[in-house]
């Protein structure tokens, strides 16, 4: 559907304007979908990618801020996502050695098997939504994406 059907645009827009609102929508309905996999598991897509950055430090802790770093949204409270995610005992908090002002995080065993556990429902996720595209779209999709983010 054209983003015009969907916003029920009566007047012409400019290309810069559909444009963001497409890249918008999309990110509404990419988010949405995303947060149906991971509220099953009592998650949020913030919860997973902290999950996700964490497992990504293969054992090495990380501070607040290299985890802040990391987030797709950054605008997320990482102490918050972290707080909640401690009593779920998904992640592990303790003081820097080196920095006492500093919090290091890791994920626990825990928090590694259920990331074991979502990695394929995620991957299906994931080709489900990029089915409609064959593999050189998606290469020229990104491509386009980052060009256009990094305007």
């Amino acid at each position: 559907m054209k983003i015009e059907e969907v916003i029920k645009a009566t007047a012409p827009m400019s290309l810069p304007k559909k444009i963001i609102l497409n890249i918008m929508y999309t990110q509404n309905v990419v988010g949405e979908n995303f947060s149906e996999v991971t509220k099953a598991y009592d998650l949020s897509s913030e919860q997973y990618n902290v999950l996700r950055i964490l497992r990504g430090q293969k054992g090495k802790p990380a501070n607040m801020c290299v985890i802040q770093e990391r987030m797709i949204a950054k605008t997320s409270n990482t102490t918050r996502l972290v707080d909640k995610l401690l009593l779920k005992e998904l992640v592990t908090r303790q003081v820097c050695p080196d920095n006492r002002r500093k919090m290091e995080v890791a994920i626990t065993q825990k928090g590694l098997d259920l990331l074991k556990e979502l990695d394929p429902i995620i991957d299906n996720h994931e080709n489900r939504l990029a089915k409609n595209l064959t593999p050189e779209e998606q290469e020229t999709l990104n491509t386009l994406l980052e060009k256009y983010r990094n305007a």
